[in-house]
C-alpha cells in the first residue's frame, strides 16, 4: 500500500482542531474549528475522492479516539460508510483496546509496523490529522505522498505538521489548485532527503 498524509493545515502551518472549536483542546488550544469556515463543494467533492482511494487508515491515537467519538454516530454523512467499514490502525503505547471497528493497535516499533503494513497489497494506507505520526513516519522516510489542504486563516498557536526541529525533507509538487472558497490544495511525492544550494545572482 501507499502511505498518504492528508492534513488540513492553516496559513501558519497549524494543523490541531480543524473540524469544531472542542475537537482537540489539548494542551490549552482554544482556536478550533478554522478549517470549515472555508469549507465548499468543490473541497467536499475532492475529500470524497480521496477517500475513494482508501483500502485502509493509520491515526495516533489522539487523532483515533477523536474519530471513533465522533463518526460511528455520524452514519448518514457520506463519508461515514468508509470510515467506518474500513480496517483501521491505531499506534499507540497506551491503547490497550479500541471500540471503533474494525481497527488494529500497532505498538512498539511503530515505523517496522508501518513498513510491513505498506508491504501489503493494496492502493491508500491513509493518515488523516496525526501530525506526530506523520512527522515521526515522514522523517523514517516511509510517506509516499502528502495532500495538504491549507485554509486561509492564521490562527497564531496550535500544534503544527511541520514544528521547529523536525526532520527535514524534499518533496515534489505533484499538482495545486485553489478552491472557490479559498483553500489551497496541494499534492507532493516525497522525495528523500532535501536538497540545499548556494544562489549564485545574475550579471
Amino acid at each position: 500500500m501507499k502511505l498518504v498524509v492528508q492534513e488540513f493545515l492553516t496559513l501558519d502551518g497549524v494543523s490541531q482542531g480543524p473540524g469544531a472549536p472542542d475537537e482537540d483542546t489539548s494542551d490549552g488550544f482554544t482556536r478550533g474549528g478554522w478549517f470549515v469556515p472555508h469549507l465548499d463543494e468543490e473541497f467536499e467533492r475532492q475529500a470524497g475522492e480521496w477517500l475513494g482511494e482508501a483500502d485502509a487508515f493509520l491515526f495516533g491515537r489522539r487523532t483515533y479516539e477523536n474519530f471513533a467519538r465522533d463518526w460511528p454516530r455520524m452514519t448518514d454523512h457520506p463519508f461515514s460508510g468508509i470510515l467506518n467499514g474500513l480496517p483501521k490502525y491505531v499506534a499507540s503505547n497506551t491503547l490497550t483496546e479500541a471500540a471503533w471497528d474494525p481497527t488494529t493497535i500497532l505498538s512498539g516499533d511503530v515505523p517496522a509496523r508501518v513498513a510491513e503494513l505498506k508491504r501489503r497489497p493494496g492502493r491508500d494506507l491513509q493518515i488523516h490529522g496525526s501530525a506526530r505520526l506523520a512527522q515521526s513516519l515522514l522523517a523514517a522516510g516511509l510517506v509516499d505522498e502528502l495532500r495538504l489542504a491549507i485554509a486561509p486563516v492564521v490562527v497564531g498557536e496550535g500544534r503544527r505538521l511541520f514544528p521547529d526541529g523536525g526532520a527535514p525533507a524534499g518533496l515534489r509538487l505533484l499538482s495545486h489548485r485553489t478552491t472557490p472558497a479559498g483553500v489551497s490544495v496541494h499534492i507532493f511525492t516525497a522525495t528523500g532527503p532535501p536538497d540545499f544550494a548556494t544562489y549564485g545572482g545574475g550579471a
